[in-house]
């Protein structure tokens, strides 16, 4: 133990000096916005919104993969899970940053003036929602690094067992509640147009986004101690084993939502594509369909590829920028339906909430071993791995 505390305070200085970096340009991103929005109120409500989703999608993704990894286990999770526990650690901060889009419903959505669906689109069960959304995360991620800390300290085998018991039902409320976070958050932007996959697209592009944000960070802390020392090549290859799996998923979920909608050839439905298949707004889908599918589907497919380690990284970080310009394909037409303008309000609200979040994330990063302790599920796999 004491020689793992020794090696932390290596890596220390390096997590210090990405936080004061992140927050001093979240709080100057956040102070812009504020400023800007103050001249153009309709503007800052939309960006925020786009922004506000895109970063929460990091730590949605993050207890998935985290309760995923209690489930099966796997030596792939062991330099990963004190990243995915700091990203579910930032709920907090996350929804005191949703005040702003409550704050705005009325004016982002058409519900919100002229209720239309009273009995479900109205603004105090909107409410009332939210808060419940945000227990069953913030509920999920106190039991996971609770007993994870425990674990720490304990080496108590039964609390891997206990990790494991509430993550089965945990992936279950964690599903239900971002599927109705996305239809309340984003799909009621347009309230007569549905898709039964919506839900499940925002569960995928947060798998993909955390994923990917794991790995960069990962490759970035590889140099130094602990990490150093553990972290193998062979891992990052089972590591963009799944990120491919989670593009893959992307586009063939994606690609189901738009092949049902539009062979049904239902005005109502078919609209939502519509909007998005003219102009500006499909150069951006024919952007990520090459860029967000095509191009990481072919490299990640190539296994130096992915035990390149820099290659790898340079794949993350391009995934983590595409994510963002899907979410804005998803929200922005339904808000701007004559194509896309790219206000810098967006550009400010994403460095303001991201720098804010991000800050956050390498706080909590800091509080914690850069790696599980007394985990019995990773005797095994660090023996067999040194022992190759």
């Amino acid at each position: 133990m004491n020689g793992t505390e020794n090696s932390l305070k290596s890596i220390q200085p390096q997590l210090e000096r990405v936080q004061n970096r992140a927050l001093v340009a979240g709080a100057t991103g956040f102070a812009l916005c504020l400023i800007l929005g103050l001249l153009n109120r309709e503007q800052f409500f939309r960006s925020y919104l786009f922004a506000y989703v895109y970063w929460l999608m990091i730590p949605l993704g993050s207890t998935a993969i985290l309760m995923l990894h209690n489930l099966t286990g796997g030596w792939w999770g062991y330099p990963i899970r004190r990243l995915l526990e700091a990203g579910t650690r930032t709920f907090r901060p996350m929804a005191v940053l949703f005040i702003p889009v409550w704050l705005g419903m009325w004016r982002l959505y058409p519900w919100a003036q002229t209720p239309i669906k009273a009995w479900y689109l109205n603004t105090r069960f909107f409410t009332v929602r939210a808060i419940v959304y945000f227990t069953i995360w913030l509920t999920l991620a106190h039991f996971l690094n609770k007993w994870s800390r425990e674990q720490d300290k304990t080496g108590d085998p039964a609390l891997a067992t206990r990790l494991e018991a509430i993550s089965a039902p945990g992936l279950i409320l964690w599903g239900l509640a971002v599927t109705y976070a996305s239809i309340d958050w984003v799909m009621s932007l347009d309230p007569h147009w549905f898709s039964t996959i919506f839900g499940m697209i925002f569960m995928i592009v947060g798998a993909l986004g955390s994923m990917s944000f794991v790995i960069f960070v990962l490759r970035m802390l590889s140099d130094y101690e602990p990490i150093k020392g553990v972290v193998t090549v062979s891992q990052f290859n089972d590591q963009g084993n799944l990120l491919l799996a989670f593009v893959m998923l992307w586009a063939y979920l994606s690609f189901s939502q738009f092949i049902i909608i539009w062979s049904g050839n239902l005005k109502d439905e078919a609209t939502w594509y519509i909007t998005r298949a003219f102009g500006g707004w499909a150069l951006i889908a024919v952007f990520l369909i090459l860029l967000h599918f095509a191009v990481p589907f072919l490299l990640l497919l190539q296994r130096p590829m992915k035990r390149n380690l820099s290659a790898l990284s340079m794949i993350s970080a391009m995934l983590i920028v595409l994510s963002a310009l899907d979410v804005y394909w998803l929200i922005m037409p339904s808000l701007e339906g004559d194509g896309p303008r790219f206000h810098p309000l967006d550009f400010f609200a994403l460095i303001g909430i991201g720098g804010l979040w991000v800050g956050a994330f390498f706080w909590q990063l800091r509080k914690w071993p850069m790696l599980p302790q007394r985990d019995p599920r990773f005797k095994g796999a660090l023996q067999h791995e040194h022992g190759d």
